[in-house]
Formats: C-alpha cells, sequence, structure tokens
C-alpha cells in the first residue's frame, strides 16, 4: 500500500506540473479548451488511483482497520484538485465559484496606452509649434511694409503682375512700354512660336523672352560658367518655357535694352544691373522682387513713376 501511495504521490505532482504548464501556455482563445483538457486528466487520474487502491484492498472500499479512510488516500482524491485549483486561471470564491469582480476586470491594454501617450505628445507639439508660428513675425507684411517705404521715398507706383512664372519677363515688358523704349531689342529674337522677328502678335513677354534667350546664347562666354546645365538646353526654357526667369535673364535684359534695372528688394536694399550706354536717367527701369508677397513665391513687379 506505502508503496502504491507514494507512486500515485509522484503521478499527482507530475500531473499538477503539466497542467501549470498548459496553463500558463493557454492564450484567451485557447483557455477553455485548455481548462477542459485539464479537468479530463485530473478525474481520468483520479478514477485510476480509486481503481488500483480499490484492487489492492480487495474491494470497492478502502479503509485501514479503524474503518477510517486513510490520511494518504485523502490527499490522493483531493491533492491534485486542491493543487489544480490553486494554479486556476479565474479567480474563485470561498464557493468555488468565479469571483464577479475579477473575472470582468481587464487588463490595462499596453498598445493603447502607448498610441495615446503618443497622441498626447504629438498635440503638445502642434500646440507648441502654432504657439511659436503666432509669435513670429509676418513675413508678409513686413515685406510689404519696407516695399512701400521704398516706393514712397522716390516717388514710385506699383503695377501688378500676374504670377504666371513670367512676371519678370513681363514686368520688364511694361516698363520697356511705360517709358517709351519699346520691346525691339538691339539684337532681334526670334519668335519660337513661328511668328517672326518681332512680331507685334506674340505676347509682350514672350518677345522679352526671346529677347533675353537670343543674347544668352549669341554671348555665351558669359553665362556658361554660372550655368547648371547645357547652353541648348537653358535658352530653350528662357525662349520656350514657363521657367522662371533671374539673375542672369535680368543681366541679359539689360545689355540687349541697353538699360539700367533697378530691383528694391524686400529688406529695403536696391540691385542695381548696369546695361545702359549711357547714364540718363530714363534708361533706368524699376521693378520690385518679392519673396514672401506671394503665393507662388518669388515674384516681380513693375515700378511706374507716380503720377
Amino acid at each position: 500500500m506505502e508503496e502504491l501511495q507514494a507512486r500515485h504521490r509522484k503521478e499527482q505532482r507530475d500531473l499538477v506540473a503539466k497542467i501549470t504548464q498548459k496553463k500558463k501556455a493557454a492564450s484567451k482563445k485557447t483557455r477553455k479548451g485548455v481548462n477542459d483538457e485539464c479537468a479530463d486528466l485530473e478525474r481520468e487520474l483520479k478514477e485510476r488511483h480509486e481503481r488500483e487502491i480499490a484492487a489492492l484492498n480487495g474491494d470497492g472500499d478502502v479503509k485501514d482497520e479503524n474503518n477510517e479512510a486513510p490520511e494518504d488516500d485523502n490527499v490522493h482524491r483531493n491533492g491534485v484538485d486542491t493543487a489544480v485549483e490553486q494554479l486556476s486561471i479565474t479567480p474563485k470564491t470561498e464557493n468555488g465559484q468565479p469571483s464577479d469582480e475579477t473575472s470582468t476586470a481587464k487588463k490595462p491594454n499596453r498598445a493603447k496606452a502607448r498610441l495615446a501617450r503618443r497622441a498626447a505628445e504629438q498635440e503638445a507639439l502642434a500646440a507648441q509649434a502654432a504657439e511659436e508660428a503666432a509669435n513670429m513675425p509676418d513675413l508678409r507684411e513686413l515685406e510689404k511694409q519696407r516695399m512701400n517705404e521704398q516706393f514712397k521715398g522716390r516717388g514710385l507706383q506699383e503695377k501688378v503682375i500676374r504670377a504666371d512664372g513670367h512676371c519678370l519677363y513681363s514686368a520688364v515688358a511694361d516698363q520697356l512700354d511705360t517709358m517709351g523704349i519699346g520691346l525691339k531689342p538691339r539684337i532681334q529674337p526670334t519668335i519660337a512660336n513661328g511668328e517672326g522677328k518681332g512680331s507685334a502678335e506674340a505676347p509682350a513677354y514672350k518677345t522679352v523672352r526671346a529677347a533675353a534667350a537670343e543674347y544668352i546664347q549669341a554671348h555665351s562666354d558669359d553665362f556658361v560658367p554660372f550655368l547648371e546645365e547645357p547652353l541648348e538646353d537653358y535658352v530653350h526654357k528662357v525662349r520656350d518655357t514657363g521657367e522662371w526667369g533671374g539673375q542672369l535673364e535680368l543681366l541679359a535684359l539689360a545689355k540687349t535694352y541697353g538699360v539700367g534695372i533697378n530691383v528694391i528688394q524686400g529688406d529695403g536694399r536696391i540691385e542695381k544691373i548696369d546695361g545702359a550706354e549711357n547714364a540718363e536717367e530714363d534708361k533706368n527701369i524699376w521693378l520690385a522682387y518679392y519673396r514672401h508677397g506671394f503665393g507662388l513665391g518669388e515674384h516681380y513687379n513693375s515700378l511706374r513713376k507716380a503720377g
């Protein structure tokens, strides 16, 4: 009997270890199946042990000489149940039923907590950026104020040019027309759309574009060192596309039309490009250059004498 009880105790311990491992590895989806499987294992072991004890005693009642159930047999019958109950995944109350309080409680979702923290951090950064932006100076308004001061001090009034990529050429064309110089340059351009040299049917900005392109091509040595692409490609962009004009185009136009070009900057500076053959006042044209005042970015307007 003692040998049998010792074996039973070992099998009980082994079963407890096995059930412990299974329940630790169980997930929410597999928990019910694992619990059922463990219950079957407990029942099978308990029934087998009872049969073995009954067979050893020669009857179905396992008792000692004093007609009392042996202490070890109580351990045999209840040991696995007690040990497994202590390992149960779902906490129980005193009567063995699942606790309402603990069964309904949910573990905090760490992923959601991380997302919430991240959202809070991003919201704080956005608020900080908005506050910094609110405290920054309005560059557009500041530029406009400085420009107006320059215009007033020099007796100029602004002619707003359409912001379409041709603004530099349109502004120069307006200045040439206002001063009576005309669009005919000293070097006759070829209009790319086939309208002929100096055609009156070509838009004014196209004529000015062609004049700049022709001059750059004819004086390539003066311009190639400043180009980041082949000369032919650059000239094509100046003549035939809506590519914005800049410093090189202003220089070409000043030279080909024989005028001085004065460009008022938003910071109050005046950039002067000399192309006039003499210093006559009526051979100087005026442009306003904006960095912040227009939605598309850099922009040129024409500046006329205040009437």
